[in-house]
Formats: C-alpha cells, structure tokens, sequence
C-alpha cells in the first residue's frame, strides 16, 4: 500500500512539473493585446524602420515598426500581429538582417523588450534611444524556455513621414 501511495505521488508530481514546463492550454488559448495607435506626446511620429513578419516555428503575421517622437523617444509597434501562444514568449530586437532560425537569434545578439503582451492583436514595446538600428535590425518571436524562435520580422528603413 505504501509503495502504491508513492508511485501514485511521484506520477502526480511528473504531470505537474510537465504541465508547467510546457503549458498545453496555451496551445489553444490567444491571448489578445490591442494597445491603441501610438500618439506622440512630443510632437508628430516618425517611422524609422519597418517589415513584415515570417513564421519559423510557428505561423507568424503582422508588421514590426519602429517609430520615434520629436523628442527621440521610440517604440516597437507590433500591428495586426498574430502567432502562437506559448510559455515564457519575448520579444527580440536582434542583432542580424534576418533570423531563420534560432541560431541566428542566439548568436547574432539580441535585445530583450520583455514579455509577449498577446499573441494576437497591436501592442507597443518601448526601445532606448541608444538602440542602433543599424545594428538591430530584426524582431523575433522567442520562447525562452524551449530556444524557439517563432517568427522574424527583418525590418528596412524608412523615409520619416509624420504620423503614426
């Protein structure tokens, strides 16, 4: 009886760390982000740099711009973004033109913007205004638990045009 008791523990226990190492119900559960459009407290808004995203791991869609305020301020805008949910999902600002893999995301260099805040829906990050576009010049879609990248979004300047 007592060795049932601790095997029956031991199975509970697997199922549980299991459960949280990979959080099924996030497989079928979107969570929805719809920041408004950006408006600049300084001024007008500029996009800096701007590209549509591609899935790798999972489908991913949408569009990554950059935008900057007349004081310098600057924010990823995610737009009509979708793909999957997951555990522990980031958003990269990565150090390479493109990421088609994960890889390219740990080796290039990244910049993390935090947590995903959806994973449907337009949502805002903001950047420093030391970040070198130059340098980083692509967005990914990353579980850190599993080193995934989900989609890239590789990003071209743009001419500035006011507005959001």
């Amino acid at each position: 009886m007592k060795k049932r008791v601790v095997v029956i523990s031991l199975i509970v226990i697997v199922l549980i760390v299991t459960w949280y190492a990979f959080r099924p119900e996030r497989l079928v559960v979107n969570k929805r982000a719809d920041e408004a459009v950006p408006t600049a407290s300084a001024g007008s808004l500029a996009a800096l740099a701007s590209g549509p995203f591609h899935g790798i791991a999972h489908e991913t869609k949408g569009t990554a711009t950059v935008f900057q305020d007349s004081n310098g301020n600057r924010i990823l805008r995610l737009s009509n973004f979708s793909t999957s949910n997951g555990p522990d999902v980031h958003v990269y600002m990565v150090a390479a033109d493109n990421a088609y893999d994960a890889a390219t995301v740990e080796h290039a260099g990244f910049i993390d913007l935090g947590n995903i805040k959806g994973n449907i829906g337009d949502q805002d990050y903001t950047l420093g205004r030391d970040l070198d576009l130059s340098r980083y010049r692509a967005v990914s879609i990353w579980c850190k638990r599993f080193r995934v990248n989900f989609g890239t979004a590789p990003m071209k300047s743009v001419e500035a045009t006011p507005g959001a």
